[in-house]
């Protein structure tokens, strides 16, 4: 089926298929978990929270997925690259199968946020008052990151 869909390059077509099933088991579990506490759903989203979780899942996503930091977390399904930016790391995939498909997800900022938009939804509707703790501290890493890049652009600019 891979040579079907992609005969220009591989395609891990297997490996995306077991991540879609492993990300499809962690939200029923989520939906299990908030149905069996017979959690009431909100009739629509508090904007705040949204903005709030938005910001969080954007900068928890570029951390895990891209900062130097975390880069021993990511190690076992990696191979560093380049420095790429302010604390941030460039790596591939590493390995075959399973390896590499989660070498994939977890050096992908984007595929990272889905995971953690899905966490971050769960634990508003189980834990709101925590979870707003954990959204806004991150929220607030976000901004401040903001600034160290402006401000760092700043300096640039004027040394110019």
């Amino acid at each position: 089926m891979s040579r079907a869909y992609s005969a220009q390059e591989e395609r891990r077509l297997g490996g995306h298929l077991g991540a879609v099933v492993a990300f499809g088991a962690y939200t029923a579990a989520w939906a299990a978990v908030i149905a069996k506490r017979k959690t009431r759903l909100p009739e629509r989203p508090d904007p705040r929270d949204v903005v709030l979780t938005a910001a969080a899942v954007f900068r928890l996503s570029r951390l895990l997925s891209k900062g130097s930091v975390t880069s021993p977390l990511r190690a076992p399904f990696t191979r560093y690259e380049s420095a790429t930016g302010p604390a941030e790391v460039s790596e591939s995939p590493r390995g075959g199968g399973i390896r590499s498909t989660a070498g994939e997800l977890v050096t992908c900022p984007f595929c990272m946020s889905v995971w953690l938009t899905t966490t971050f939804t769960g634990a508003q509707l189980l834990w709101p008052r925590a979870t707003r703790t954990v959204t806004g501290g991150l929220t607030a890493l976000a901004v401040a990151d903001t600034m160290q890049l402006g401000y760092d652009c700043l300096l640039q600019k004027n040394g110019e």
